[in-house]
């Protein structure tokens, strides 16, 4: 039975991801069926949406490194975008002042290029060790720029599968297949309904 809005013969939607390597699939056997991005692109070909998805993560990047990037991304049309960065920043100590100036500019860009683009803001969370004030600056970088923004917000991509030792590969950091699977999951839960909605059933 195919999902109401995004028909089988529908005008396919460019849904891009773009994020660092836990978008990109890192450590995976094979991201390009393992990783979250893919395993959604597996649903919405199991619900006959007429939609595509794009991988645009990079291993290793940070917001500036996405800010940098961006542009050449957004070359292609894109009807929904999911950003996912700023995880190698806080692994680094940026102040998140900046983290959060970077987020803001590549929505703006986004915008600016696709301005009846949807935007999904993935959001991250960090542990205690790396400093309980730095841990909560960041924590609010997420919530200011959804809300700043206007754009939807996943509070924590990592939802049930950050800490959790038999989700993760042996870094602890990055999700094995089950871990994906689980985010996959988390993503799919706030994707689905827009990809359902009126607007993307043209």
């Amino acid at each position: 039975m195919l999902l109401s809005s995004l028909r089988a013969d529908a005008a396919p939607k460019t849904v891009i991801f773009f994020g660092d390597s836990l978008t990109f699939g890192y450590g995976l056997e094979d991201p390009s069926t393992q990783s979250y991005p893919a395993l959604i692109e597996q649903k919405i070909k199991a619900g006959g949406i007429a939609a595509k998805v794009i991988n645009a993560g990079i291993s290793g990047d940070t917001s500036s490194g996405g800010l940098s990037r961006v542009d050449w991304v957004l070359k292609q049309n894109v009807d929904i975008f999911v950003l996912a960065l700023g995880a190698n920043d806080a692994l680094r100590g940026v102040d998140p002042a900046v983290t959060q100036s970077n987020l803001n500019a590549i929505i703006a860009r986004v915008r600016r290029k696709s301005p009846d683009a949807v935007i999904i803001l993935a959001g991250m969370r960090m542990p205690d060790i790396l400093g309980v004030d730095f841990v909560r600056a960041y924590a609010k970088v997420y919530p200011s720029v959804a809300a700043a923004q206007h754009v939807t917000l996943i509070p924590f991509l990592l939802e049930g599968v950050g800490g959790r030792k038999e989700l993760n590969q042996a870094d602890g950091i990055h999700p094995n297949a089950a871990g994906a699977a689980v985010v996959a999951n988390t993503v799919w839960k706030t994707l689905a309904p827009i990809l359902l909605t009126p607007r993307f059933g043209d």
